[in-house]
């Protein structure tokens, strides 16, 4: 009876550690510390997002400073609206700097790149960024050389 119950308590524990250790990985590899983060909103307008995702890293000579909080549709002006979380300690970034849509390597992921511009004046929470680049769509380049090559 008694060894039984030990067992009964041992593979419980056991279950329950691993159970808490994949809650800590979860956290860890989802960075979900940026939900729990103050800081700003800035927004750009891309022809293009190609495969941007919500959470994308915004990222600023070569370090991420914010996350991409949302992306949406303006039917007016037939862009997308991209929302950056700006990190609170970044207050310096200059209102003129422009952002772009670039891929991490070959086949990674896509992220939101900012290159400083010259102005005195800094982006604030409701800035929207002016100068933007949109995404390369591999398909795009490939129809443009094919229809070139077939063109010759």
């Amino acid at each position: 009876m008694r060894n039984t119950r030990t067992i009964e308590l041992g593979t419980g524990l056991f279950v329950l550690l691993g159970i808490l250790s994949l809650l800590f990985l979860t956290t860890q590899t989802s960075n979900l510390e940026t939900y729990f983060n103050d800081g700003y909103t800035v927004t750009a307008r891309f022809d293009n997002v190609g495969g941007l995702a919500v959470r994308a890293p915004v990222t600023m000579a070569g370090v991420t400073i914010g996350r991409v909080a949302a992306i949406a549709f303006d039917p007016d002006q037939f862009k997308a609206v991209v929302n950056l979380r700006i990190d609170p300690q970044y207050t310096e970034i200059p209102e003129d700097s422009d952002a772009s849509i670039l891929t991490s390597g070959l086949l990674g992921g896509q992220y939101v790149g900012l290159n400083p511009g010259g102005s005195l004046d800094s982006l604030g929470d409701g800035s929207e960024i002016q100068f933007t680049q949109s995404a390369i769509v591999l398909e795009d380049l490939v129809g443009r050389f094919l229809l070139s090559v077939g063109e010759e």
